[in-house]
């Protein structure tokens, strides 16, 4: 095929999904036909109103290897489309280095957010041919920039080129009191992230005898410029298991949950933790010693000082479940602004999983900075991954170009912000380098693996397994106990209190309504705004008010103050309690299991019985609070895609609907209000659809369950690891 017909091609699919894929063609087209005349077609198109076909052709001239297509892409760092310097700088790092265009990739580097991810990681390749260059060049932009972040971020940079003129950079600024102080960090820690020479470590231990935040940065350096590779103890029969989510800080008492990235996501880690790494109930000790998991450690975000206390709790060889925190030496920032913090989490988690000793499987999950700074470091230390690969952000993408609210003319401009092409071929990268995938349950998933992402499970089977999420059936029976104990006349319990204090801003008259309530982080996928609005803009809010349980309402994130936001315009902050809207803010994950079961019970003289769960999500790979909710006996709203329609029997556990149109939201709450009412009226059969709902999970989604599917696929995975280890040692 040639480039003319492969780029009409490209323009003639339908669908922007189909075009990102067909995007892969083009590129190896490219490849096989370069030249003058490749490099002027794909040239043509960079300017146009078809942004998608313009990225294309950016990754598609990154596989031209001559002097004309490096014109071409060192023009584009200096494009007036933001969206475009940023392909070009991505697409640099496929090539050799071209010295001329290390002064804008460094600019790049400067002003920070995921251009500067990009631009950064293609230095850090050049910098392993020219190192020299490189630091040169990052030592001349030094001069010039005063800005505290933008100094860091290039000393950051220093820190991962190698070579001498880095380290004596590195060893200057990180001595230099009139330096600021997060610069000074950045070379702390960069000079902890090089081979160990007496200089680097007469400085670094200097540093870390004192009691400010460059002392925390110099003890964690000291550790990776002194620590020596564990090995497995003896004794350690069972497989280490580690996973890891660093948008949110995870505690085993999860009292975060609903905060910032504090999600379902968090909750199911520490659930998961917890069933792998416990014996089977009524076990023995013998039986327990020998079960597939041992040790499971979960990494998330936490402070320097958090980081260093937890590397000795990680070591142990004690079955149980661990907790480790990954230092990003930033402010908590949101999942889509993270990119930018790839360096640090790249050497916050190489030092735990070389603290932890032998890592038998590191299970990633989602196309973020996390697993894509992890799945680097698995390679390096040699570490088999798992990946639980989804079709995010290819759901998504669909879902806007169905909807019109992503085309071809404005791709690249929504790209900018969203970063679809760059996750999307990560899920690609990590479900292609894992050594197995794991898949959740969704109505035509074969069909979904291909088309929107591109990968035939059927082709190698072996390879993946499909392993629904689970949830804590203890947690929740405890809650409906207590919920339906107090609803008829027991005393409220602290988190029942709690509610209690909540629902009394409501004024009288509407203390007889039933709750219709959603729990979840305030970001736009997770669709608080589109529920608040289906509720308010209607007749729903004279049947019913609104509890929306998440966010920080206090110190909210850019994505929470978003959804805050249209939330206020729609129902301002000061009228929502009497018009029925209540907002809690982010609780507890076992407060909220009551809360979430007294909305099937009612609250006395504060909330009525029969009320409904909602979630407004955009997409829901699977749904973690929608199985706590069905197994609290709650009839519930869910999205028609994804994982929810595997579980949820439309017209009678819930209702499936497009939870992206208010209108459509409204009309299924309605529904599923009309269904309660029904319900209690029907007094023989009250318990039946609750206990339908309830058995759907301990059929099976339960925790315990998912943990089970899991340890096979672990072992699995470790034993084909330790065979092919053997094999190569027997070469040898």
């Amino acid at each position: 095929m040639g480039i003319q017909t492969s780029l009409d091609e490209l323009r003639g699919t339908n669908h922007i999904v189909d075009a990102m894929r067909v995007a892969d063609e083009l590129a190896f087209v490219a490849s096989r036909n370069g030249g003058t005349r490749t490099t002027r077609v794909l040239a043509a198109t960079l300017h146009g109103d078809d942004q998608l076909t313009a990225i294309a052709a950016v990754h598609a001239l990154a596989q031209v290897f001559d002097d004309d297509a490096d014109d071409v892409l060192a023009g584009l760092l200096s494009s007036d489309r933001a969206y475009l310097r940023e392909h070009a700088a991505w697409a640099f790092s496929a090539r050799l280095p071209r010295f001329d265009t290390i002064a804008r990739l460094i600019g790049l580097v400067s002003r920070g957010n995921f251009s500067g991810m990009l631009a950064q990681r293609t230095l850090q390749q050049w910098a392993s041919s020219a190192p020299d260059q490189v630091a040169i060049g990052l030592e001349s932009a030094l001069v010039g920039v005063t800005e505290p972040r933008s100094r860091t971020r290039l000393v950051e940079t220093l820190g991962v080129a190698r070579g001498r003129i880095a380290t004596a950079s590195l060893l200057r600024i990180a001595s230099d009191d009139s330096e600021p102080v997060s610069v000074r960090v950045a070379a702390v820690a960069g000079l902890g992230d090089r081979e160990a020479d007496a200089r680097s470590v007469d400085l670094v231990s200097r540093l870390a005898a004192g009691d400010d935040f460059v002392a925390e940065a110099a003890r964690l350096a000291l550790v990776d410029l002194t620590a020596s590779s564990a090995v497995r103890a003896p004794w350690q029969t069972g497989l280490t298991v580690a996973q890891l989510f660093l948008h949110a800080d995870i505690d085993p008492q999860l009292t975060r949950a609903g905060s910032g990235d504090n999600g379902g996501i968090a909750t199911l880690l520490v659930r998961l933790g917890d069933a792998l790494a416990s014996a089977t109930p009524g076990a023995s000790d013998a039986a327990a010693e020998a079960s597939t998991v041992q040790r499971v450690v979960t990494l998330s975000r936490g402070s320097a000082a958090e980081a260093l206390e937890s590397l000795s709790s990680v070591g142990s060889t004690v079955r149980g479940h661990a907790y480790a925190s990954v230092p990003l030496l930033s402010e908590p920032v949101s999942s889509a602004d993270a990119w930018q913090l790839r360096v640090a989490a790249e050497r916050g988690i190489r030092r735990v999983l070389r603290a932890i000793g032998t890592v038998d499987v590191l299970h990633l999950r989602m196309a973020d900075v996390g697993s894509l700074a992890a799945a680097n470091v698995a390679r390096d230390l040699g570490i088999p991954v798992v990946f639980t690969v989804a079709p995010d952000p290819h759901a998504v993408i669909r879902t806007l170009d169905q909807s019109g609210d992503l085309t071809r003319a404005n791709f690249g401009e929504v790209d900018e912000r969203e970063h679809f092409w760059f996750r999307a071929r990560l899920v690609q990268r990590l479900a292609a380098d894992a050594a197995h995938t794991v898949l959740f349950p969704r109505p035509n998933l074969e069909a979904d693996m291909r088309e929107l992402v591109g990968i035939d499970i059927t082709a190698h089977p072996e390879r993946h397994s499909i392993v629904p999420e689970g949830i804590d059936l203890e947690v929740v029976d405890r809650a409906v106990l207590e919920a339906a104990d107090h609803a008829t006349g027991a005393p409220a319990t602290a988190p029942l209190e709690a509610l209690r204090t909540l629902l009394a801003q409501l004024p009288e008259e509407r203390r007889h309504l039933p709750l219709i309530t959603s729990v979840g982080r305030f970001h736009r996928i997770k669709g608080m705004a589109t529920i608040a609005s289906a509720w308010a803009n209607g007749p729903l809010r004279d049947r019913a008010n609104l509890l929306l349980v998440g966010g920080d309402l206090e110190n909210p994130s850019a994505d929470e103050r978003e959804q805050l936001e249209r939330i206020d315009r729609i129902v301002p902050r000061a009228q929502a309690a009497a018009s029925g809207l209540l907002l809690s803010g982010h609780r507890p994950n076992d407060t909220v299991a009551r809360w979430v079961a007294a909305t099937r019970f009612g609250v006395p003289d504060l909330a009525g019985p029969g009320g409904v769960y909602v979630c407004g999500s955009l997409k829901e790979e699977f749904g973690i609070a929608i199985l706590e909710a069905m197994a609290a006996g709650l009839l519930v709203v869910a999205p028609a895609g994804g994982g929810p329609a595997t579980y949820v029997e439309d017209g009678v556990t819930g209702f499936l609907t497009r939870t992206s149109d208010a209108a459509l939201l409204a009309a299924s709450m309605s529904d599923a209000l009309d269904a309660m009412e029904r319900e209690a009226a029907q007094t023989a059969t009250t318990d039946a659809r609750p206990h339908r709902s309830r058995e759907t999970v301990l059929r099976d989604f339960t925790i315990q369950a998912m943990a089970r599917a899991l340890s096979v696929v672990y072992s699995d995975v470790s034993d084909a690891a330790t065979e092919s280890h053997a094999g190569s040692v027997a070469a040898l």
